[in-house]
This record gives structure tokens, sequence and C-alpha cells, in this order.
């Protein structure tokens, strides 16, 4: 059985559930291909390797060559593991693993936050910042370094300004509201990391 699914955010909405409207994020499961089975006795250790077709070849009939040049007809290329291998599992075939989830399952979503550059302390780490009035000149500036400064250092988890976002995180324990098999969309309540079509792993919670 496989640990759980990729899938590119689409964006956020709304759906009712029990006469109430509930946030939902739209992760699209399509188009995503086995090119790739590993076992264990070959290369070490149980997993399938899928990748997302580029759109341009997205309305075409697989072809054979996909597989010989991954890099040319697809735009991403990731693996989950496998408890065990199943013969079900062939290169070539639509990795449909939708069918692993059901409505109401909860699930743990993995991705990447927004980059956001080169970020200061107010937009980073939600500094305050200096008064407005009486003369203040601290403005956005992060202040002191400490009693170490006057040594050429400075403490060691010390938040200044730098690069913020790209970090790997989890939204835990999200409910699946709604799953579309005809075009493999699922709605998961709640946010989840990253931006519009941007990478997510879907990972049943059990």
């Amino acid at each position: 059985m496989v640990a759980g699914l990729w899938g590119k955010k689409i964006g956020m909405t709304q759906l009712f559930q029990k006469d109430k409207v509930v946030p939902v994020t739209v992760i699209n499961t399509a188009n995503w291909y086995i090119t790739q089975v590993k076992k264990e006795d070959k290369d070490g250790y149980n997993a399938v390797q899928v990748g997302f077709l580029r759109q341009k070849y997205s309305d075409k009939k697989f072809d054979e060559n996909w597989l010989k040049n991954t890099k040319r007809y697809f735009s991403d290329v990731r693996e989950i593991k496998l408890a065990a291998t199943k013969e079900d599992l062939v290169a070539g075939k639509p990795a449909d693993f939708s069918s692993v989830l059901a409505e109401g399952n909860s699930v743990d979503v993995f991705g990447h936050t927004k980059g956001c550059g080169f970020a200061g302390t107010v937009k980073r780490h939600g500094f305050k910042g200096g008064a407005n009035s009486h003369g203040d000149k601290t403005g956005r500036r992060p202040g002191s370094m400490s009693f170490m400064r006057s040594q050429g250092r400075v403490i060691k988890g010390k938040r200044l300004p730098g690069h913020m976002g790209t970090n790997r995180i989890a939204a835990k324990n999200l409910e699946i509201i709604k799953i579309d098999s005809a075009s493999n969309i699922i709605a998961v309540k709640g946010s989840v990391p990253g931006k519009t079509g941007s990478l997510l792993f879907i990972s049943k919670r059990g």
C-alpha cells in the first residue's frame, strides 16, 4: 500500500458541509504517471516513482518514449514509499492512488512555504518596530545586537533579517471534505503550505 500521493495546489474556495460554510484547499492529483517501480532486492527499498506530465503533453496518448526521457516529458518526478511491491504497479500506468483516501479521512499535507526573498525582522519575525512619534529613530531596524557585539560576535539564534520562506512544513490532521474521482480533485479542509501550482504530498494518518 502506498504511503500517500502527490498533487498540485489549485487554490482555496468554500464548500457547504451540513449547512455550514467550510474553507477548503483544492488539490489536483491528475496527470501523474508511474515512471519506475523500485524493489528491495534490486534497489534496496520498495518505492514507486511517479512523474507529473507537462501540460503540452496532457492531451496526448501515453508513449513509451516518455519513460526514456523523463526530464523532457515530466516537469516533476517524485517517489512514494511502499511497504511491499505490488504486481499491478507497472511503469507507464496512470498513478491513480486517490482510492487509498476517502471523504472524512484525516490526512497530513506536506509542502514548501511561499518564498519571500530577503526579509527584515518585522516581516520575518513579527517585530513591532519603533514608535512613530517622540523623535524615535529606530523605525524597522532590528535593534541591539546584544552584549557580545563588542567582541565581534552575535549570539547564536539571534533573530535578524535574512532569507524567508521555502521551508518544508506539514499541515497535520486535516479532514478530506470532498473527492471528485472523475477529475482527480481533492478538497481538504483548511489551508496548506505553498502557493498556487506548488507540489504537495498527501499522507493518510494511521
